[in-house]
């Protein structure tokens, strides 16, 4: 997700999105900022969204893609 420096490191397989997604709920469970908490949000997101339209034509892949984003949806309305 971030690095050493704080940038965003992009997110491009399906692991990376299983590993981070584990990464994030660790990230909104620690003492970290929320600013720092909503960006990897909203940068897993976006990532997330681009992998969905990139995949949309392998139903395997996009089926992978939708589990992760359905279980970040129980983890926003967890938020909520």
């Amino acid at each position: 997700m971030f690095d050493k420096a704080g940038q965003w490191m992009h997110l491009e397989t399906f692991e990376d999105f299983d590993n981070g997604l584990s990464d994030l709920i660790d990230l909104w469970s620690s003492k970290a900022a929320k600013k720092v908490k909503e960006s990897a949000l909203a940068h897993f997101k976006e990532d997330l969204e681009g992998a969905m339209l990139n995949w949309a034509d392998n139903r395997a892949k996009s089926k992978k893609y939708a589990a992760i984003g359905q279980e970040l949806a129980e983890f926003e309305e967890a938020l909520k």
